[in-house]
């Protein structure tokens, strides 16, 4: 997803995509009384002994130009233990650049990774994905998110949030490594649009998430946002509705399962009151067949983001899939625990991270963790890469 660095609050009564206030305010970003917004002054309780421990950070400069594009945008990342090499996807909706992948090295004494190619993502037909401007009726146009290498294949899955407005649900996709279209997964209509706005997913809400099992039989699909009839979004001051994970059986190609997590209330008030807040999903990641990672990212004007990273086990939610609206007492949304708030890792600065992945294990056998932002092509962001040691305390 797309996200404001900076935005007035929309009219009364008018929805306004984030997309449309980035446009119109990132001017506002160097306004005087956002110098405090780098990370957030809030932070939730301690989240027990530390699982993560930064490594280290990178950045790539604004607008890199590498292969006749423009690098931005780092929504969804996954490394290949085969080649050696990071995945980096963008969330360029085919506006700068075609739907694409980048692949990256990133030896441990480099100071940051490499661009090593770009890779052009085609739809059916093997045409690249048009922009909206261009999208005859009909078509749908990619708005990727998420990326994950499937084990044991070497194709690529990927997710995109759809293009709502236009009557297009998020989907799932899997392409080969040399960016053909292999297939879209068929999925529940609950992820359909509805003409009417009175149900289904709402735009830019999409699956943002997208987390494997190690297997490979697996995949999960995380929503950033509750479904129009499950509830509203996060507010400061509440919750809102669940977000719903899906599993993929992706040798059926079919959805078998699916659990509900509720995000937090926006931890961030805005600096400006009744202006522009939000809390979502950003990313998922399995830690093992049962165990996921769940990236919370929210955003306060005047205040920055903040990025919590969740444990849970995908086994303690009970199955949502047969459930039209999810309620109070019609389902067991599934608990988590606080693994890391951000704002102590030692970040030198937080902004809108949207990819996780695993990399190469470290010397001393720890896990390493990547985390990348999305600058959303926006001069006043970064693409940031951190890199982190994770402990897997060992299971009871």
């Amino acid at each position: 997803m797309t996200r404001p660095s900076a935005a007035p609050a929309p009219a009364a009564g008018r929805p306004i995509s984030r997309r449309t206030l980035l446009r119109r305010t990132a001017a506002l970003a160097a306004a005087p009384w956002m110098a405090a917004c780098d990370s957030p002054a809030q932070a939730p309780a301690a989240a027990g002994p530390a699982r993560l421990a930064l490594l280290g950070e990178a950045r790539w400069p604004h607008a890199l130009p590498f292969g006749g594009t423009t690098v931005g945008g780092r929504s969804g990342a996954d490394f290949d233990a085969r080649t050696g090499e990071y995945l980096l996807l963008s969330d360029d909706r085919a506006d700068r650049g075609p739907v694409r992948f980048y692949t990256a090295e990133w030896p441990d004494q480099a100071p940051a990774p490499r661009l090593t190619d770009v890779v052009p993502l085609q739809q059916a037909g093997g045409t690249p994905w048009p922009n909206r401007r261009r999208a005859p009726p009909g078509v749908p146009v990619a708005d990727p998110e998420a990326l994950r290498l499937r084990p044991g294949t070497g194709t690529l899955l990927w997710s995109t949030e759809g293009d709502v407005a236009r009557g297009f649900g998020p989907a799932l996709y899997e392409s080969a490594r040399d960016g053909r279209l292999l297939r879209e997964f068929a999925l529940p209509a609950m992820f359909r649009p509805d003409p009417s706005g009175g149900r289904g997913p709402r735009d830019n809400e999409g699956f943002e998430g997208l987390a494997t099992t190690p297997d490979g039989r697996f995949a999960w699909l995380a929503m950033e946002g509750a479904l129009v009839q499950d509830g509203p979004l996060p507010t400061v001051d509440d919750a809102g509705g669940p977000c719903r994970f899906t599993r993929v059986d992706l040798a059926g190609g079919r959805a078998v399962r699916q659990i509900a997590y509720v995000p937090d209330a926006v931890p961030l008030r805005p600096a400006v009151p009744d202006t522009y807040a939000d809390n979502g999903v950003s990313e998922a990641l399995m830690i093992d067949a049962r165990r996921m990672l769940v990236l919370e990212r929210a955003w306060a004007l005047g205040r920055g983001n903040s990025l919590r990273l969740y444990e849970i086990d995908t086994r303690a939610g009970s199955d949502t899939l047969a459930l039209d609206t999810l309620r109070p007492g019609n389902h067991r949304p599934a608990p988590k625990r606080l693994l890391a708030d951000f704002a102590r890792l030692g970040l030198a600065r937080l902004d809108n991270t949207e990819a996780l992945c695993w990399g190469p294990p470290l010397p001393d056998g720890r896990r390493r963790l990547l985390a990348v932002s999305d600058d959303n092509f926006n001069p006043t962001q970064i693409t940031q890469f951190a890199v982190f040691a994770f402990t897997d305390p060992p299971s009871p």
